[in-house]
């Protein structure tokens, strides 16, 4: 393993692990004593990595509320508050939509699907702008205080970032805010769609994130309800089943949740 600080790969293995069982190294050029989590996120965690990414996920992924997540950790022999909880999702949400948002960086289809949907935040509506493909998989979503012109071209600014293409087709509901933003930032040679029969898909997609949040009564602020929003539409667009796919679905979901706990881990 590399010395985090000078990045000297002569570095001798230690015989004591720490007190969670990481192992412990020593760097020859730096005379430096570091463990497999040094210059992580998870350095100064008194609990495994593995069940604070296992806390994160299950948040993120399933209708559980912060004591449930608890309750769920105290089976397994881990005493944590409800707070502890939260604070980690508010520190390691963003790294898991991070993670997953460059893994799509420059994938996209040439027809985009958006419309935006309700979310309560304290209690007052936003609106979460989402994006899909033809056949489902997420482009990007952004959540928004307002439904104008300014919020529909940053969103298209997001999209067209992280497909790194233009689009040839756009499905929108027929809100006169898609159309100038369109024009300003695609262009004139999309074709802009406004049928609600062809946008059918893109409502559908709503129900997840729907699903998910009702049982939580709202949101107490914006950074909050943005960085959930973001992270849950993360997490659901990779364990997405994609057909047609050779494996069993637990099997595609094994495989799937493995992966990203390892590659969050590293």
């Amino acid at each position: 393993m590399s010395c985090p600080r000078c990045e000297d790969k002569s570095t001798l293995r230690r015989r004591t692990n720490t007190s969670l069982g990481y192992r412990t190294y020593y760097c020859r050029s730096c005379k430096r004593r570091f463990n497999e989590r040094t210059d992580t996120p998870f350095n100064d965690l008194q609990f495994p990595t593995d069940i604070v990414l296992m806390a994160v996920l299950w948040r993120l992924r399933y209708k559980l509320s912060f004591r449930d997540v608890t309750e769920l950790l105290w089976q397994r022999g881990f005493k944590i508050s409800h707070e502890t909880v939260r604070t980690w999702e508010y520190r390691f949400a963003p790294l898991v939509s991070e993670r997953l948002r460059s893994k799509r960086h420059g994938r996209s289809g040439r027809s985009w699907y958006l419309d935006e949907t309700y979310v309560e935040v304290n209690g007052r509506w936003h609106y979460l702008y989402r994006a899909i493909d033809r056949d489902g998989n997420l482009f990007d979503s952004m959540l928004s205080q307002h439904r104008d012109k300014h919020a529909a071209r940053r969103f298209l600014r997001r999209l067209l970032e992280t497909s790194e293409s233009k689009p040839l087709r756009l499905t929108t509901d027929e809100h006169p805010t898609y159309r100038k933003a369109i024009r300003w930032i695609v262009g004139r040679k999309a074709l802009h769609r406004t049928s609600r029969y062809l946008n059918n898909r893109t409502e559908q997609s709503h129900r997840s994130i729907k699903q998910r949040y009702y049982p939580m009564l709202g949101f107490r602020n914006f950074e909050s309800a943005s960085r959930f929003c973001t992270a849950f539409d993360e997490l659901r667009n990779y364990l997405r089943i994609r057909p047609p796919t050779s494996l069993d679905r637990r099997q595609f979901f094994s495989q799937r949740w493995s992966t990203l706990m390892a590659e969050l881990s590293a």
